[in-house]
């Protein structure tokens, strides 16, 4: 018999922005008990992937002891076991070599939006203090940085909502373009489900009929790429319908002018022939917002992962300003964040172009205050790098990276045009990668560091409220397993720069709170005691006795002026359109079983059960025209390469649009598939278009070719050596 479970520990699942509150309790020889709390953001709700994080913890499957090729140099070699001291010098001595032959910016950092503040931060500081690189970039990269840089532009600054999530529950109508909270982030629908039972009106944009818009009141459904040709439009409405708010537009923006101009070509019957939705929709969308007591208008990556996905960010601004929401209460504009610290990560320097409290790297006085907090002299802070996808591409070029660490992401999923980026990993001189399990990205690597789980670690969160939360530790690390606070701390001090550094979290949030003091993303005030005894701490929070920001906007803008910026927007193609070769629309997006690139729900054991079989969404019309049947294996093919997935067949997607979810590597990679062309002013990849042909290759009954959950380590004992 096990052990009775032991007290209860209060921390956060590990998975998307909700950051769920939750308790647990350890209970050997099982893995830890969780329960759902009633934290603010959930209330006692909690999705499949929540109640199965624990299943992780003591994963067969789970990485111990660092791992190093059988032949150094030689990434076709087998992995074999290998120490700490051995792991640490070989990232150490490839460092050095490519310092010598390269210059700093031949390093490179890769982090994750599902790092703790505190490892976000610290990565950001030892990218330019133990490096001296500018070659930092994360994974939110793909995510949010298109509504990032829309809102920094029109409000100046960048909160996923300038609201607490549960003013949902208050706002008379929403529109909600491209998100699907009922199957990505389902406790959160308890707060639609509110709005809703009151009478809420509730518009959905989404080429598919998603669980969300089925509950809706109304369901747009624009062919995909010309969400900006929508926003337009309904300004262009409500311009003309009168409800534009003359007293808000005069007193509290600039530049409408330019963006009326703009929209007065987007008459009704021209966005119906480019979109598909119809002048009638269009005009009770309209009608449903402006008259409203409170409205929101909320966008998520389904608008916003495109090559013009900050404009269409802006153009649903635009709409949000001429109709008056934002600062009014229960309204205003917000965008969803989907990573777990998605908000945090960018905020403290993981970004190439930002140091903490979301500071420009390229403003003197920014970095005059950062490396005062740091100890060093501002000349020593390298200039801004590059985006995630443009790093990548430089890989092994002059003045590219020839050295590379990955914290926390698996790249060779989750990034667009997988075999391109898998080339080019295959061009570093060096690959390490730390992680808690052997995802597709550290199989490629030269060094694997098994690093600490959620539940293992202390530290700190920012949810997609602007919430800085608590994560706490339930049980330690297994033997032999560092964070990776403590192995950065390490490779700094063998780079002869450990005194700018530390392991322990509480110290290095002490350190961030005086580095973000003043910025954009202000902690100065927040501090681990004040997190639990208020649930959470909103930033901007500037000093001790500073209640927090919940809302924002309600008196001024985060602008010189104190004037939110209307910013005129115009529509352009997807770059990719379909032809003859290509003939159909792909888009792309998640599933409730699975989470990001699935490194870790591909592993637990209860979502297997329901989600193990990647699946593809045809409509029944496009279906009997290409001949395929319910569950029959269907290869998609783009420019970039072919995944083959079964048949799900729906007649609630367009018939000229296909829908695939991202969570596989192997034969079912959606990003094998996916258009790298990025936006000019986010460096976002195109994820949710291209051009895709569409084939049967297989009946219901056959098996897939290559469709294991994960890589497993290649291993040879050091005996066999």
């Amino acid at each position: 018999m096990g052990k009775p479970p032991g007290p209860p520990t209060a921390t956060h699942c590990p998975y998307c922005s909700l950051q769920c509150g939750v308790s647990m309790r350890v209970a050997p020889p099982r893995a830890p008990l969780i329960e759902p709390t009633d934290f603010p953001t959930n209330r006692g709700g909690l999705c499949a992937k929540g109640w199965s994080a624990p299943e992780l913890l003591d994963h067969p499957d789970r990485l111990t002891t660092p791992l190093v090729r059988t032949e150094q140099g030689d990434r076709s070699s087998p992995f074999r076991a290998a120490t700490w001291e051995e792991a640490l010098g070989l990232i150490v001595d490839a460092i050095r070599r490519s310092l010598r032959e390269h210059g700093p910016p031949g390093v490179g950092c890769f982090g994750g939006g599902g790092l703790t503040n505190e490892k976000a931060y610290q990565f950001g500081k030892f990218a330019r203090v133990a490096l001296g690189t500018p070659h930092i970039d994360y994974n939110g990269r793909f995510c949010m940085s298109s509504a990032a840089t829309a809102a920094n532009r029109a409000f100046g600054i960048d909160r996923g909502l300038p609201f607490p999530l549960a003013d949902v529950a208050d706002a008379r109508a929403v529109l909600l373009v491209g998100s699907n909270p009922a199957d990505t982030m389902p406790p959160a629908m308890q707060y639609f489900d509110a709005g809703r039972a009151v009478g809420a009106a509730h518009i959905v944009v989404d080429p598919r009929r998603s669980a969300t818009a089925r509950g809706s009141t109304l369901h747009l459904q624009p062919t995909p790429g010309t969400d900006l040709a929508l926003a337009n439009g309904l300004l262009h409405i409500a311009i003309r319908a009168g409800n534009l708010d003359e007293a808000y537009v005069a007193d509290r923006t600039t530049g409408f002018d330019a963006v009326r101009a703009g929209v007065a070509a987007w008459w009704p019957d021209r966005v119906e022939r480019l979109t598909g939705v119809s002048t009638a929709d269009l005009r009770r969308t309209v009608e449903l917002l402006a008259t409203a007591p409170s409205a929101m208008i909320l966008t998520a990556r389904g608008a916003e992962q495109h090559a013009n996905g900050t404009d269409t960010a802006q153009a649903y601004i635009n709409l949000a300003l001429a109709l008056g929401l934002p600062g009014r209460p229960y309204s205003g504009y917000g965008t969803i964040t989907g990573q777990g610290n998605g908000q945090g990560g960018r905020e403290h320097g993981q970004k190439a172009d930002q140091l903490p409290g979301y500071r420009r790297i390229d403003d003197p006085a920014a970095r005059a205050h950062v490396a005062r907090v740091w100890g060093i002299d501002p000349d020593e802070l390298p200039g801004p790098g590059v985006s995630a996808m443009e790093l990548l591409n430089r890989i092994g070029t002059d003045g590219g990276v020839h050295v590379l660490l990955v914290l926390a992401s698996n790249i060779v999923v989750s990034a667009p045009d997988r075999n391109r980026v898998r080339d080019r990993l295959a061009a570093l001189d060096f690959l390490a990668v730390s992680d808690i399990f052997l995802s597709e990205t550290a199989a490629l690597a030269d060094v694997v560091l098994p690093t600490a789980q959620w539940a293992e670690e202390e530290g700190t969160m920012t949810n997609l409220e602007g919430r800085v939360i608590r994560r706490r530790q339930v049980l330690p690390p297994p033997a032999g397993v560092l964070d990776d606070l403590t192995v950065l701390a390490l490779l700094a001090d063998r780079l002869g720069r450990g005194r700018y550094f530390s392991a322990d979290p509480r110290t290095v949030f002490e350190e961030l709170r005086r580095a973000s003091a003043g910025g954009i993303a202000d902690y100065a005030g927040i501090s681990y005691e004040r997190i639990d005894a208020e649930d959470g701490v909103f930033w901007p929070c500037p000093a001790p006795d500073h209640p927090g920001t919940p809302r924002l906007f309600a008196e001024r803008f985060a602008t010189a002026d104190g004037r939110a910026r209307f910013i005129r927007v115009d529509h352009r193609d997807p770059a990719e359109q379909p032809d003859a070769e290509y003939p159909y629309v792909l888009t792309t997006g998640r599933i409730m079983q699975q989470y990001q690139s699935g490194n870790q729900t591909r592993r637990a054991r209860s979502l297997k059960l329901s989600a193990d079989d990647p699946r593809v969404e045809l409509h029944p019309d496009l279906a009997r025209r290409l001949g395929i049947g319910a569950a029959d294996l269907v290869e998609l093919r783009t420019r970039r390469g072919t995944a083959v997935f079964r048949a799900d067949l729906t007649d609630g997607i367009r018939p000229d649009t296909v829908f695939a979810p991202f969570h596989w590597g192997g034969a079912a990679s959606a990003n094998a598939l996916t258009d790298p062309t990025l936006d000019p002013h986010s460096r976002m990849p195109a994820f949710k278009v291209c051009a895709v042909a569409v084939r049967r290759v297989g009946d219901a009954a056959d098996q897939p070719a290559a469709r294991p959950p994960a890589p497993s380590p290649t291993l040879r004992s050091r005996k066999d050596d």
